[in-house]
């Protein structure tokens, strides 16, 4: 998969969130955006990771970043996961994996030595015009949300 780069234009979608609301990536602009790709909805790195970008929130909404979450989970497991994790930024559901090979977020994977196909934790951050500042691939759950605030300088 080609993954985006930094002047890239992020490519458009509509993904359903959890409570069964389309979103459109054009509904979002004009705002910065932070869309992070993570694998499945409470296990224990995505838990993690969830409630790192929840703990820093106001940091990114005062800097002016939307945040949404992208997984392959059906919007009812996205309803469960918000409410037990008390989320307060959309997570939406890409089951086709569509949103995520478009965005350059999935690909090989190892395991145990064994080579598969898989979504790969990525955030890709947009401007307000949907274009691509900052975009990582293959990062880590733990320390991953605190890295990116260093990045966009954001206390």
């Amino acid at each position: 998969m080609q993954r985006l780069s930094n002047g890239d234009t992020a490519p458009e979608f509509t993904l359903t969130d959890a409570a069964g609301e389309d979103v459109r990536l054009s509904d979002l602009r004009g705002r910065k955006v932070v869309a992070y790709f993570y694998p499945a909805a409470g296990t224990p790195g995505c838990t993690k990771e969830a409630c790192d970008f929840r703990d820093s929130l106001a940091s990114l909404t005062s800097a002016g970043y939307t945040v949404v979450g992208i997984s392959p989970d059906t919007p009812a497991k996205l309803a469960t996961f918000t409410e037990k994790e008390s989320l307060t930024f959309p997570l939406l559901s890409d089951p086709d994996h569509a949103v995520t090979k478009a965005w350059g977020a999935w690909g090989e994977k190892k395991n145990y030595g064994r080579a598969y196909e898989g979504l790969l934790r990525s955030t890709v951050v947009l401007d307000e015009d949907g274009v691509v500042t900052n975009a990582q691939y293959n990062v880590r759950a733990t320390g991953h949300v605190a890295r990116l605030r260093r990045e966009l300088g954001i206390d």
